[in-house]
Parts: C-alpha cells; structure tokens; sequence
C-alpha cells in the first residue's frame, strides 16, 4: 500500500477504521515550532463523527496522543508520530460486508487486491476514519504556513443540485477565509447551507445520500512556487487530493467550465498593482504551467454519494459467486462532504508547505 506523500516532508499514515488506534507520522518537520494544542483540537473536532443528523452516528473524540517529535510542546527534529485511538467501534454491522461487497465502495476492489487478508470492518484501511490523521498532519502545517501569511480555507460549494456563492477568485481576503474556519457549516450563503442541511436530511430520511463540491482557496502564497510537467502545483495537489475516499474529480480556477469559453474570455489580462504583476481576473485559478501566479490559488474537489445506505441494492456474493441483494446498516454519513472540508484544507496546507521547501 502507498501511505506515505510527499516530497521534502514526508506523512505517512497509518491504521484501520476499527483497528486499536489510527495515526501518521511527520518527517522533515523544522525543530523549534510550537505546536498550538487548542487550535489543532478545534480543527480536529470540524471532521469528527457523531455532531448531528447529517453525519454518522458513530461518536469517537479524537483526541491526538503525541507519541514522538515534540519536547515540552516543541517540535525537537525528530519525525514527529501521533495517534488517534478507536474507540466507538461495531465490528459486526460489517459481516456480511466481508461477502457482499456494497456497490461503489473500495469492498469488491479490496478482495480482489488483497483477498481474505483484507480488513472488511468499517472498510478497513480505504476508510474516511483515515481522514483523521491526515487532519493532524494539515492542521500543523496550517498552523506553519500562517507564520508565513499563507492562509487555507474552503467551503461547501454544491450539495447535490443546491450551491452556494463561489468565492470571488480576484479578491478573497484572509478575514473571508477565517469566517469559514470558524463556521458550524462552511458555506458563503447561509440561506444555501440550511438548504443544503433540509437536502442531507431528505436524503437521510430516504435511506439514501447525497454527493458535492468543496472549494478551497490559499491567498499570501508567493509567485513562483511549483514546477513544469510532473512537479506542478495541481499535480502535487491532486495526488493528495485523491487520497481522501470519495474524491471523485479535482479542477482549478475555471477548470472544465474554460472548455466551453473562447480564449478572450477565458485569458486573465496582466495588470499592474503598484509594483506587482496581477491578473484583472482569475480564470486561472492562480496556476499558470504548474507555477504559482500571485493569484489566489482557488480549486474545487467534487465528492461522490456515500456509498453505504440502507436502501436495498444488487450485488454480488463472492463466495457463492451468485447475484444477490444487500441492505447495509451500521452508522454511515449521508453525506461526506461536510465533514470532508478540514480534509481538503489538511491536504492543501499539506501539499503547499511540501512545495515551498522546493524553492
């Protein structure tokens, strides 16, 4: 299995959805950095399960044990290694699971790689409890990069067919990144996240679920920053992006929109800003050949439904080798997304830091 991204830091992230504890190691963080223990406690709760009717019922604090790296609350140097035990965990809602593989999930593709070696409980290592550790990774290096006036943020842009007010590409502001940070549901337009919520619970109600887009904006990041071909910004990005289950589609600035557009209305004129080279608009995304512009760097991720519902579906019984039904139950989120937004900023924060070191 691949666990470990990065280029000049490393992460590597470890452990089952039902297993004793998940967790991720950091190598290549600088020594002398104060960990700010509250702040990554907050960021942590936004994904955490068990916050309501729009999300799983299963309820786990995950609080992080520090296990290495840190002296006193400082990082020392050394590769720094935390977990997050289970501690919520219902093995059994996943029996049948073991046999029947729920359609769209990583189940049938798992015993087809690994066989019955593979960890079936709570969809074993493809599980999004896995986003936990990936949270405390991110949730340090946005703490990094705001030391270096680099700001993350992202919102929910689209839930099923309701969306919210996109951000301004030319002009978001580290206050409008704040305010989403900080918000119960991360959305621009709270008439569009109770809309949103309503949607969630219908889907709910139904046995079903629902799938959307996160967008994620960085402002303060330099020029410069990324390369041609195989070490551009979108690549690096993208290849973490991918690692958080259920992403389904990742694009930038205008992303498929700009195929449909004609070039004048796709180019971003350069204009002057006292001495900096700008863009009247951003169509671009603040990418332009892999390397950062100066723009803010906007991206959307898209999300697919969850998998697992409890309205009956077709499948298969691999050892009987038979067409069957299945019906899922145990505790699954009708919708991901919400709680996948300080997923895509951990990412980011994450893949951006890893890229600053290139220069």
């Amino acid at each position: 299995m691949s666990n470990t991204y990065g280029k000049n830091i490393k992460i590597t992230i470890f452990g089952q959805s039902h297993s004793p504890a998940i967790g991720v190691t950091i190598d290549g963080l600088p020594a002398g950095f104060r960990v700010d223990f509250d702040e990554l406690k907050a960021f942590l709760q936004r994904r955490r399960p068990g916050q309501g009717s729009h999300t799983t019922a299963r309820r786990e604090p995950d609080e992080p044990e520090f296990l290495s790296g840190l002296a006193d609350g400082v990082t020392c140097g050394a590769p720094l290694t935390a977990i997050i035990r289970n501690t919520d965990v219902r093995s059994s809602d996943y029996d049948q699971l073991k046999d029947i593989p729920r359609p769209s999930h990583a189940d049938y593709t798992a015993y087809i790689k690994y066989g019955e070696a593979r960890d079936a409980r709570g969809g074993g290592s493809f599980s999004g409890r896995l986003t936990a550790p990936l949270c405390i990774a991110g949730g340090i290096f946005l703490q990094l990069l705001k030391q270096k006036n680099i700001h993350i943020a992202a919102h929910i842009t689209q839930i099923g067919n309701i969306y919210d007010q996109a951000f301004d590409p030319v002009s978001i502001s580290e206050q409008d990144l704040t305010a989403l940070q900080t918000a119960d549901f991360p959305v621009v337009d709270k008439e569009a996240g109770e809309r949103m919520l309503s949607a969630i619970e219908d889907a709910r109600a139904a046995g079903d679920s629902l799938g959307g887009v996160i967008e994620c904006a960085a402002v303060g990041i330099p020029a410069g920053i990324g390369e041609p071909m195989f070490e551009g910004i979108e690549n690096r990005l993208a290849a973490i992006l991918f690692g958080i289950p259920a992403v389904k589609g990742v694009e930038f600035g205008n992303g498929f929109s700009a195929a449909a557009l004609r070039g004048s209305e796709n180019n971003d004129a350069f204009i002057m800003m006292g001495d900096m080279v700008r863009t009247r608009t951003n169509n671009h995304g603040g990418v332009l050949g892999g390397i950062t512009s100066g723009m803010p760097l906007v991206f959307r991720a898209a999300f697919k439904p969850t998998p697992s519902i409890s309205m009956e579906q077709d499948s298969v019984s691999l050892s009987k080798r038979e067409a069957t039904r299945l019906s899922i139950t145990g505790r699954h989120d009708p919708c991901i997304v919400p709680r996948a937004v300080p997923c895509v900023e951990a990412a980011a924060a994450v893949a951006i830091y890893d890229m600053l070191l290139d220069a």
